[in-house]
């Protein structure tokens, strides 16, 4: 994957990040795949258990110098980014990907299922296209810092939640900036995955605020605010990951939309 120049590398002589602006707390460079040490670090994260706050503070200021905020949850089964079996030399670059393409060839192929039919409704199996973009309820960074501050507050999201830094162009591009395996089973190269992200930056104003081994967590600054908008939105989800509608606890993509799409500031994907 084409990646920016990488200010990690800094920290290994400069642990705090003060010559690059930052003011970091004790933390960890980690740089391990599924094949070994990776040539530079992946990402930092911090040592101790983040706060509300931590977001706004330490990630306007590692966005300065290309460094990008995400919670990682290193207290689940399956440990922290270093036990994660990263593939940052599997991924692509999200820009080469067209999310319309990516969405249509996915529905294609889950609505293919003829046990399915009841479930897309009101959806056949025709791609529907891209949802229209919503207004803007609030700028995506402000959005973002206040979904991870309540995320944080309500205290049943994460074990472990860590504040990390990644080199990244933009949020939408951090799953495939670390490697990240999470949607293995369904797509391998989560650049592919990252291209749809982008396109849900600019038309809902996501962030990328969370992950954990098989998890993702945005954040939507423009969330859809009629039936109608919901379930076009909730028809990209369905393509995106199928494991939140046929693995969830809604019957029905339309159930989804109103549950989970509809007016919602917090979306999480999960893959089986």
């Amino acid at each position: 994957m084409a990646t920016l120049p990488n200010p990690l590398p800094k920290l290994a002589a400069d642990p705090s990040g003060r010559g690059l602006g930052l003011e970091l707390p004790p933390g960890r460079l980690i740089d391990t795949t599924d094949e070994g040490p990776w040539h530079e670090p992946l990402l930092w994260h911090a040592g101790r258990t983040a706060s509300s706050g931590n977001w706004a503070r330490l990630g306007s200021r590692g966005a300065r110098v290309g460094l990008l905020p995400v919670l990682l949850d290193v207290g689940g089964s399956e440990g922290g980014p270093e036990d994660w079996q990263l593939m940052p030399d599997a991924m692509s670059y999200p820009g080469d990907h067209d999310a319309h393409e990516v969405l249509a060839e996915f529905w294609e192929e889950e609505a293919s299922d003829d046990e399915r039919d009841e479930t897309l409704a009101p959806y056949g199996p025709d791609w529907p296209g891209l949802a229209a973009a919503p207004k803007l309820e609030a700028e995506p960074d402000t959005r973002a810092a206040e979904v991870v501050d309540g995320l944080l507050d309500e205290g049943s999201w994460f074990k472990e939640p860590r504040l990390a830094l990644v080199p990244a162009r933009r949020s939408a591009d951090i799953p495939a900036a670390i490697g990240w395996g999470g949607p293995l089973n369904y797509e391998n190269d989560t650049a592919v995955l990252c291209s749809v992200l982008r396109s849900w930056e600019d038309r809902f104003g996501i962030r990328v605020v969370a992950l954990t081994f098989d998890r993702l967590v945005l954040s939507v600054a423009a969330p859809p605010t009629t039936p109608d908008e919901a379930e076009a939105v909730a028809a990209e989800h369905f393509a995106f990951c199928p494991d939140n509608i046929v693995q969830g606890h809604h019957e029905t993509l339309r159930e989804y939309a109103e549950k989970e799409v509809l007016g919602q500031r917090v979306w999480s994907f999960w893959w089986d």
